[in-house]
């Protein structure tokens, strides 16, 4: 039999999945059902979520502002990290599944819950980001996960069952992309995207969202200028902002000029490969003003060790353990590297491509004296040759040693 619950607490994006798990949990565990959304800068798919949570069974709805919380305390540590997945995705799903677990677990307390729901498909990735988060602060609380528990074993079947519960549906059978949203990114799985032999419909109305195709975008360059103080953006063309803003401000900027559009194939956690395509103008425009800063104010051996520091920590966000010992000591690890990371980077955004435009900090390393083709008073090239006789010492031993060596 299965364990009977008396109230629930549903992590509710309003969504194909959490629309039809209301009734499900109402039909199958006979419980009070009570929903939560997080705000996470998705925008207008919040419109109308109260009314349609409670019509369709719940006996109300939170609606949580994470929108700052999430971009300054989980996105900005990231990009200072430098971490992307596979050297390519953002993480934009990733990271915002941790502040939306542990504020599930806020609202299942303060509620009296006995159980926390989750609308994650048993193939993906979210099924872990949510209740390895959960249990990191209640360790004892049930989950339940429906996609392991029900019949329905496509997206399909769940319109069929949302039509036969009468469950209102912003989508239909045609344009049913399986989508993730936040200030971050978009995501895009499903439907043609599962054949990765095939193109993604850019030109598509209404597939992309955050901007248009580099085909589409102007063909006139735009500059921007983005400050940075240790690691974290602060300013976009001399104009303080809150980072959310600041996102706000360059997804605008980076999506009309097609910037920050990558088609993928990657490894999930679960042991499948799985495309998709992401659309992440801003961050795109981020990650890489901060490499540029990066470039100019680390030194060799900090820059190259925190390249490996970059893939563990881009591993770590995307398997679902932000809330662990050892991602604790690898973002201590970062703010370190990150003191002397202040400046302006200037870059020139064009069809889809970000080009440098002139990077400059208080702490740089670079020194054009020392770097110079021309003359200069502090280097003596005469120098070098010791360094090279010592550097090269092993070469030149081995290549005496196997003189003597038999031959093959």
């Amino acid at each position: 039999m299965k364990t009977q619950y008396n109230k629930v607490l549903l992590a509710y994006s309003g969504g194909l999945d959490t629309s039809i798990i209301i009734p499900w949990l109402k039909e199958n565990y006979s419980c009070e059902v009570i929903a939560a959304s997080a705000d996470v800068g998705q925008g207008t798919e919040l419109d109308g979520l109260e009314e349609k949570a409670i019509k369709t069974g719940a006996s109300k709805l939170y609606v949580l502002d994470l929108t700052d919380e999430f971009i300054d305390d989980y996105v900005f540590p990231t990009l200072q990290a430098g971490a992307k997945y596979e050297g390519t995705y953002l993480l934009g799903t990733s990271f915002a599944r941790p502040p939306i677990a542990k504020h599930l677990v806020e609202i299942a307390e303060k509620e009296g819950c006995d159980a926390i729901c989750h609308g994650c498909t048993g193939k993906g990735n979210d099924q872990v980001r949510f209740e390895l988060s959960i249990k990191a602060f209640a360790p004892d609380m049930p989950i339940i996960a429906p996609w392991r528990e029900w019949d329905i074993k496509s997206r399909e079947e769940e319109i069929d069952y949302a039509e036969a519960h009468n469950v209102p549906l912003k989508i239909n059978r045609e344009t049913n992309y399986s989508k993730d949203k936040n200030l971050w990114h978009l995501s895009h799985e499903g439907l043609d995207l599962e054949d990765p032999s095939l193109e993604p419909q850019y030109q598509k109305p209404g597939f992309l969202e955050l901007g248009v195709s580099p085909e589409q975008a102007p063909d006139t360059p735009a500059y921007v200028t983005i400050h940075f103080e240790k690691g974290i953006p602060t300013a976009v063309d001399g104009v303080a902002m809150k980072g959310s803003d600041i996102v706000r401000t360059l997804n605008k900027l980076g999506g009309e000029n097609g910037i920050g559009i990558i088609d993928i194939v990657e490894n999930r956690l679960v042991g499948m490969k799985s495309r998709g395509v992401y659309e992440t103008p801003g961050g795109t425009i981020l990650y890489f003003a901060h490499a540029q800063l990066e470039m100019l104010c680390l030194d060799k051996a900090t820059a190259h060790y925190k390249e490996l520091v970059a893939q563990k920590f881009s591993e770590i966000v995307y398997d679902g353990q932000w809330y662990t010992p050892l991602r604790e000591a690898l973002s201590a690890f970062v703010t370190e590297t990150q003191k002397t990371v202040t400046g302006d980077v200037k870059l020139k955004l064009y069809k889809g491509n970000i080009i440098p435009a002139g990077t400059t900090s208080p702490y740089s390393l670079y020194s054009e004296e020392l770097a110079t083709f021309g003359e200069d008073g502090i280097y003596d090239q005469k120098d070098s040759a010791g360094f090279i006789n010592l550097f090269g010492l092993p070469v030149t031993v081995q290549a005496k040693c196997k003189k003597n060596w038999p031959k093959e």
